[in-house]
C-alpha cells in the first residue's frame, strides 16, 4: 500500500510522542507539529479508517501493526539521516530539519548506502 509523506509524518509524530510521554492524543500531534486541530481530526480519520492507528473512546491513539511499522521505518531513517548530517558538521537542530525533509525521498540504495557510512564513523 503506497502511503503518502503527510501520513508518514504523523505516524512517525506519534511514535515519537508514545515514546516522549506513553499516550498520545490529537492535541499533542497539534502542539508537537503546529497544525490546526481541523488538519489533525482529519488525519487522524484517514489514518484510522486506513488501519494504521486505532482511537480509544477517551481519545488515546495508538499505533497499529502496520503503523508502527511505517513509523519506526521513517523513524529510523530520519535519525541515520539527522546522524549523517551531523557527522557532516551541520547542527543538530539544522540536521533533524533537513533529514525531515529527506527521509521520505531517498531510495533504498541510497539509505543502505548512508547507513554503512554512519556505522563505519562509529568504528
Amino acid at each position: 500500500m503506497v502511503i503518502h509523506q503527510s501520513a508518514e509524518d504523523y505516524l512517525e509524530t506519534i511514535l515519537v510522542l508514545q515514546q516522549e510521554s506513553g499516550q498520545v492524543r490529537s492535541i499533542d500531534i497539534v502542539n508537537k507539529l503546529g497544525y490546526s486541530k481541523p488538519s489533525v481530526s482529519i488525519a487522524m480519520k484517514k489514518l484510522r479508517e486506513s488501519g494504521y492507528i486505532s482511537m480509544a473512546a477517551d481519545g488515546l491513539i495508538t499505533l497499529n501493526e502496520s503503523g508502527l511499522e511505517v513509523a519506526k521505518r521513517v523513524y529510523g531513517r530520519h535519525t541515520t539521516i539527522t546522524k549523517l548530517f551531523t557527522i557532516l558538521g551541520v547542527s543538530a537542530e539544522q540536521a533533524a530539519e533537513d533529514a525531515c525533509k529527506v527521509e521520505h525521498d531517498l531510495s533504498k540504495e541510497t539509505f543502505d548506502r548512508i547507513c554503512e557510512f554512519v556505522r563505519k564513523q562509529k568504528e
